[in-house]
């Protein structure tokens, strides 16, 4: 019988990789155990390095450890406090040592760039596709790059990568998320084809394979079935059809595991896909528009709720207000305009300040929420008439027309049409009013009542000659025989 031998001890294993840390408080150089349940770091020196102090050991593919090391972040408790650094399990003890002797002596400016170096959410995958990468200005992570992507299940779509780029789909789908909008696809079922718009997800399968998803259109969102497991309140059905968004945290359980899931639900506004979000996932933003959170309002956003802002500063200067929401869907703080409250409430104000000007008997600055520029509003307060345009009605509809300020009554008069033009067509209608009569009434204008032709338009008297001697003719009696 042939020998076996025991080779396990010689047996060279693919080497992995692991962390070091620096601790940005006191400047220590450690290595890297894990996170614990309360979302410490566990850590060592580099000096106590035994066999019974085991290292972090992380797959070397990108995608993974991508994966691995942002949720390794999101456990920590205060993940700001630390820099992390990437390096072979072999050269991690040397490179330790060597790491900690540069932070001794490194000045504040060496220390700042050796950030460079270090590892975070944000540059664990960095994309490599430039075509996509010319778009990218806030460099935040991808999970997937473009040769992971199954292009032949992509071509049965009808789909390409340069098709994906022209369409701006390939970042949204290189970041783990949806499309931002619909795609429109080709399935050839062989006896039919069909066509249709959808969203395109990527998604790692239990393989380790990068599989496409589709986000078909539903008329609408099944919200009498449970969604795993949440059933759904008369209030949850009214905020995902009104908003989008649910409104609150519910438990849901994951089919797979079992695993009671705290989540936030969203519906997908082109789709109308239903969409969960764990909480724990959840990031507020610190400051929106120029407006500082204070713990109360972070603590309304991270349980799902709607915020309502005020004194924020848009793109180009300019404050407005809005309701703020945590989106399911899009994995951050949305923003929730009410359009026919803020017309109301726009409405509402011009009324009341056109009320107090007229009040004064001053000509209003602002007409059904139009404010009126300054050539405008010198024409207006002159009484003369002035064109409008951009007004809308209280179905949201957009309409035009002319007003006037009456300077005896302190009120605008409003017309769809130019009061001036009515009154040139007024006025038209006087100078055709005798030809008229006389032509087509069979009534007669003593001018030129004894005028055997048809009167010219605007005739009222002779014009020639002849007609004047016709007119000096006296007429015979048209008297009834006796």
């Amino acid at each position: 019988m042939e020998e076996i031998s025991d080779n396990s001890h010689n047996e060279i294993k693919p080497a992995s990789d692991t962390l070091l840390v620096l601790n940005i408080h006191n400047n220590k150089i450690e290595m890297v155990q894990g996170v614990d349940e309360e979302g410490n770091l566990q850590k060592f020196p580099p000096e106590e390095k035994k066999e019974n102090n085991p290292l972090i050991k992380v797959d070397k593919h990108g995608d993974i450890f991508s994966n691995f090391f942002s949720n390794f972040y999101r456990q920590l408790k205060n993940p700001t406090r630390f820099n992390f650094f990437k390096v072979s399990e072999y050269d991690a003890l040397k490179t330790a040592k060597d790491l900690q002797q540069f932070v001794d002596q490194a000045s504040p400016e060496e220390k700042e760039k050796l950030k460079d170096y270090a590892v975070s959410p944000k540059n664990t995958n960095p994309l490599k596709n430039k075509n996509t990468m010319e778009n990218n200005t806030d460099n935040q992570e991808y999970r997937f790059q473009p040769e992971q992507i199954d292009w032949k299940t992509m071509a049965k779509f009808g789909l390409n990568q340069e098709k994906l780029e022209k369409m701006n789909a390939m970042d949204s789908l290189l970041r783990g998320y949806k499309t931002n909008t619909l795609i429109p696809i080709t399935i050839n079922l062989g006896t039919a084809v069909s066509k249709m718009d959808v969203r395109l997800s990527l998604q790692t399968n239990d393989s380790g394979e990068v599989a496409v998803n589709i986000h078909g259109i539903r008329r609408e969102p099944n919200l009498n079935q449970k969604f795993l497991g949440h059933e759904f309140s008369d209030e949850d059905k009214k905020n995902l059809k009104e908003s989008g968004n649910m409104g609150r945290v519910v438990d849901l359980v994951n089919p797979k595991t079992d695993e009671i899931i705290p989540s936030v639900i969203s519906r997908d506004r082109l789709t109308n896909e239903l969409v969960a979000y764990r909480a724990e996932y959840m990031k507020i933003p610190d400051e929106i528009k120029g407006v500082k959170l204070d713990e109360h309002q972070k603590q309304t956003l991270l349980e799902g709720k709607p915020l309502y802002l005020e004194g924020m500063i848009s793109k180009k200067g300019d404050p407005f207000d809005a309701t703020v929401q945590f989106n399911a869907d899009k994995r951050y703080v949305e923003f929730i305009f009410d359009h026919n409250q803020n017309q109301q409430k726009s409405q509402q104000q011009s009324s009341q300040q056109q009320q107090q000007q007229q009040n004064n008997g001053e000509a209003p600055r602002i007409f059904r929420g139009k404010e009126l520029d300054d050539a405008q509003y010198n024409k207006f307060k002159a009484g003369e008439t002035v064109y409008v345009d951009g007004l809308t009605d209280s179905k949201g509809k957009s309409y035009q027309g002319y007003i006037t300020f009456n300077k005896e009554t302190s009120k605008t008069d409003f017309s769809f049409t130019n009061p001036n033009k009515l009154k040139e067509k007024a006025q038209a209608g006087e100078e055709h009013k005798t030809q008229k009569a006389v032509n087509t009434d069979g009534k007669t204008n003593e001018a030129t009542k004894n005028v055997k032709e048809a009167l010219e338009p605007k005739q009222q008297q002779p014009t020639s000659k002849q007609q004047e001697v016709q007119q000096k003719k006296p007429t015979r009696s048209q008297g009834r025989k006796m």
